[in-house]
C-alpha cells in the first residue's frame, strides 16, 4: 500500500474515533491513486490505519480500519456479515431495510438496502466505487439477490468527481417492487424512487406517529405515503400533501392495496399549501406531520433552511386544535436536534401555543449512530403536544 501522511490535527481527530480526515491535513500522498487503500500515519510516521484515498472530495481519507489490512473479499465479507447480523436483531415486521450504513458500520461511502429479494447499492466515494464489483460479488455470495442495482445518481458523487447514473448489476428489477413495512403493503420503485426506493430510515417513526394520530390528520411532504398510510387506521381522515405527481401514484397505490379509503392525496406545493390555509382558517387538524427534505444540505445554507424550518412549523401551528399534536423531522445533519428543539420553541412563541414533548426520536436501528463520528446522527424527530390554555 501507498504511504500517505497527516498532520497532528488529523492524528488527533482519527484517535478521538472519527473516520474522515481532510485534504487540509494530508501532508503527503505520496502519489495516492484515486480509489486506493492507503496506509495512514501520523507526522512521526506512526501507523493510523487503512484508509480509502479520494483525489478530489474535500474528505480525502476515510479510514476502514485500524488494523494494517488489505482491503479485499476477506475485509468486505467480515464487515457485510457483521451488518446483515445487526439487521437480523433490530429490523421486526419488515422485510425492507437498510443493510449497510456507511460510517455506521465502519464501510465509509457504502450504502446497501433490502427490499424483499431485491439489493440496492451507492457506492460514495471512490474507493467504494472501485470495490463495487467485489462488494457485489460479496453480496451474491452472503444473500443470493434476485437482483442488484447500483443507485448512484445521488448528488454527492460529484465531489468526489463520479458520474451520476443507475445501472443494474444483476439479474432483473421489476418496474415496482412489493414490500413489507410494518404489516403494511408498499410499493418501491428501486430505480427512480426516492433515495434508494422508500424512506426506510422512519419505519419505526411511523409507528410511533400512529401512537399519537387522531382525528383529522395532516401529512405534509408525504412522498409515497409512509406517515399518512400508517396513521389512517387511528384517524378520522388524512390529507396528504406533496409535490411530487409519480410519489403521489405510488401512495394512492399503497393506499388501495392496504384498502385504506380514509386519506385524500393533495398535488401541492408544502408552503403554498399551508399559507393557504392558514389564512383561511377554514380547516384545523388534531394531528400534523412535518417531514420536509433536507433544507440544510451544507452548513453554508443553514440560516436560509432555519427560516424554511420555521416558517412551516409556524404555519402548522397554527392549524392544529387545542390538545393536538405535531411531528415534526428532519433529516439535516448540519441541523442538530438542540437547534431543531429551539426552532420549534421559537415558532410555538410566535403561534401563542404552549407545547409539551411527548417523543424525542431518530432514525431507524437499521441507520445506526457511530458515537464519535456525529455525522451519522442525522435524523431527528420530534412529537409535541398543544396544551390547553
Amino acid at each position: 500500500m501507498t504511504t500517505v501522511k497527516v498532520n497532528r490535527k488529523a492524528a488527533d481527530r482519527s484517535a478521538s474515533g472519527h473516520v474522515w480526515i481532510f485534504s487540509t491535513d494530508v501532508t503527503d500522498r505520496a502519489g495516492a491513486v484515486p480509489g486506493d487503500a492507503v496506509r495512514v500515519v501520523d507526522p512521526k510516521g506512526k501507523f493510523i490505519g487503512v484508509a480509502h484515498y479520494s483525489s478530489t472530495s474535500q474528505i480525502t481519507l476515510r479510514l476502514l480500519s485500524g488494523q494494517s489490512e488489505p482491503i479485499d473479499r476477506t475485509f468486505f465479507l467480515r464487515r457485510l456479515t457483521a451488518a446483515i447480523k445487526h439487521r437480523e436483531q433490530v429490523v421486526e415486521r419488515s422485510n425492507a431495510c437498510r443493510l449497510v450504513f456507511s460510517e455506521g458500520d465502519l464501510l465509509p461511502g457504502l450504502i446497501v438496502d433490502r427490499y424483499g429479494p431485491y439489493l440496492v447499492m451507492q457506492t460514495l466515494s471512490q474507493g467504494m466505487e472501485r470495490s463495487r464489483d467485489l462488494i457485489a460479488h460479496c453480496l451474491t455470495g452472503l444473500l443470493a439477490p434476485a437482483a442488484i442495482v447500483a443507485r448512484n445518481d445521488a448528488g454527492i458523487r460529484r465531489l468526489e468527481g463520479l458520474a451520476l447514473e443507475t445501472q443494474v448489476l444483476s439479474g432483473e428489477i421489476p418496474e415496482r417492487v412489493g414490500i413489507e413495512m410494518n404489516g403494511l403493503k408498499l410499493e418501491a420503485d428501486l430505480l427512480h424512487g426516492q433515495k434508494t426506493g422508500v424512506y426506510l430510515d422512519q419505519r419505526e417513526n411511523y409507528l410511533a406517529a400512529s401512537r399519537h394520530a387522531r382525528g383529522r390528520v395532516l401529512d405534509c411532504f408525504t412522498s409515497t405515503g409512509g406517515f399518512a398510510l400508517h396513521m389512517a387506521s387511528r384517524s378520522v381522515s388524512v390529507e396528504a400533501v406533496d409535490s411530487s405527481a409519480p410519489a403521489l401514484a405510488t401512495a394512492e397505490s399503497n393506499a388501495r392495496a392496504n384498502a385504506i379509503s380514509n386519506i385524500q392525496f393533495r398535488r401541492a406545493d408544502v408552503f403554498e399549501f399551508l399559507s393557504g390555509v392558514t389564512l383561511s382558517a377554514r380547516r384545523r387538524y388534531a394531528t400534523v406531520v412535518l417531514d420536509p427534505p433536507a433544507f440544510a444540505k451544507s452548513r453554508r445554507v443553514l440560516a436560509d433552511a432555519v427560516r424554511g424550518y420555521k416558517e412551516i412549523k409556524l404555519r402548522a401551528l397554527q392549524l392544529l386544535e387545542p390538545g393536538g399534536v405535531l411531528i415534526t423531522c428532519s433529516c439535516s445533519h448540519h441541523l442538530s436536534e438542540a437547534e431543531l428543539l429551539e426552532i420549534v420553541a421559537q415558532a410555538a412563541l410566535d403561534a401563542g401555543k404552549t407545547l409539551r414533548v411527548l417523543e424525542r426520536r431518530t432514525q431507524a436501528a437499521d441507520h445506526p449512530v457511530l458515537l464519535t463520528v456525529p455525522e451519522t446522527h442525522y435524523l431527528k424527530c420530534l412529537i409535541l403536544e398543544v396544551l390547553d390554555g
